[in-house]
């Protein structure tokens, strides 16, 4: 039998008054969940998406029922480098400033090593790990000449640790995204900037479901000691923690939010 997944706890204003910019943060996924657990602990945030409709969405529901002061919102490609510096400018002027970056945006897909092309394997390397860099480094930009402590949290992946048949792009990406943790924390650490990531296995949400097979879901289930998996606002627990001064003594940190047992 799988465990029913435990009730979400309320906020406690870990985050309040802080400012932060989320990436990919439309729809029911991490991002998503993120956004709005962010708000739940008394945050400001400015959400992008490369799917303009699904942001509008996001942002109108986010705005009734958080308040439309609270919520700021911007399509973004995080190929593209003028995007990414127009959604940090947007956190300057509607928010008065940035505090915490969660970098959250990724591309997935399935394809053998033997069969894989040159424009698959560069897409999912462009947008994971080359997005995760371009919003990276804006934000160091900007924190660097604030006042005062700010976060970066990136999204990883527990693939980047282990392998999976068909994942070679991705689970490169997501270790570079480790990597790129490690190096990005020595460096803001010389102007008080934290830089942390988690790493989830298996977050559940449509998306997954409509690229994902049934049969391969239920063996990546299997493989979680609790018999089920995670939750999107789960893992935004943990970035939560990562954000908040709970962590003040964390950087350079790879979390894994999983219950894989292989």
């Amino acid at each position: 039998m799988t465990p029913n997944p435990p009730t979400p706890v309320p906020g406690h204003a870990l985050l309040a008054g802080r400012t932060a910019v989320i990436t990919a943060a439309a729809g029911a996924g991490i991002g998503g969940a993120t956004a709005r657990r962010f708000l739940e602990e008394g945050a400001r945030v400015v959400i992008g998406d490369a799917h303009a409709r699904r942001l509008r969405e996001s942002a109108a529901a986010l705005r009734d029922e958080f308040g439309a002061g609270n919520v700021a919102a911007l399509p973004c490609d995080v190929t593209d480098e003028d995007q990414v510096d127009a959604l940090f400018a947007l956190a300057a002027e509607h928010h008065g400033g940035l505090d915490i970056v969660v970098n959250n945006a990724g591309l997935g897909g399935t394809a053998d090593l033997v069969h894989m092309t040159d424009e698959q394997w560069s897409r999912v390397l462009d947008v994971t790990l080359g997005g995760t860099f371009r919003c990276t480094r804006a934000a160091l930009r900007r924190l660097k000449e604030q006042d005062g402590e700010g976060v970066v949290v990136n999204n990883a992946s527990v693939i980047g640790w282990r392998a999976q048949r068909g994942q070679a792009h991705y689970a490169a990406a997501k270790a570079g995204v480790m990597a790129l943790t490690r190096c990005a924390a020595l460096e803001a650490a010389d102007f008080g900037v934290r830089v942390n990531a988690v790493a989830p296995s298996l977050a559940m949400h449509p998306h997954l479901a409509k690229v994902t097979t049934p049969e391969l879901l239920a063996e990546l289930t299997e493989r979680e000691a609790f018999g089920r998996y995670a939750e999107p606002w789960e893992i935004a627990n943990v970035i939560v923690f990562l954000a908040s001064g709970y962590s003040s003594y964390m950087t350079g940190e790879t979390v894994s939010v999983s219950s894989q047992r292989a």
